[in-house]
């Protein structure tokens, strides 16, 4: 195998590695957010757990977070607004982050 060669296998595994990251840590964020929004209905323990992981898989519904956004703002009604949620997201995604690289 020539350098070029590894450098390029190099610059794929890294780029892979990040994909996962970036994924892992919005779903974390989703996550979290699921777990703040399920406080805020008043969800406890295991049906706060549920839900969160309701929200994580409303994610997957469309490209972006309008589909996480418009799950939450629907099941908050008047407890919160969408940009509310926006800037929630915007808050716990460096958090998310965080808590990943912590466990590496």
């Amino acid at each position: 195998m020539t350098t070029f060669d590894e450098r390029e296998n190099a610059f794929e595994n890294k780029f892979a590695h990040d994909a996962e990251m970036q994924f892992k840590a919005e779903a974390r964020c989703n996550k979290l957010l699921g777990l703040w929004a399920a406080e805020k209905l008043g969800k406890t323990g295991d049906d706060a757990a549920a839900y969160a992981k309701e929200v994580v898989v409303s994610d997957f519904e469309e490209a972006g977070h309008e589909d996480v956004v418009r799950k939450v703002a629907g099941d908050l009604g008047d407890l919160s607004s969408p940009d509310e949620i926006r800037a929630k997201l915007a808050e716990l995604l460096p958090i998310a982050k965080a808590q990943l690289m912590e466990e590496h």
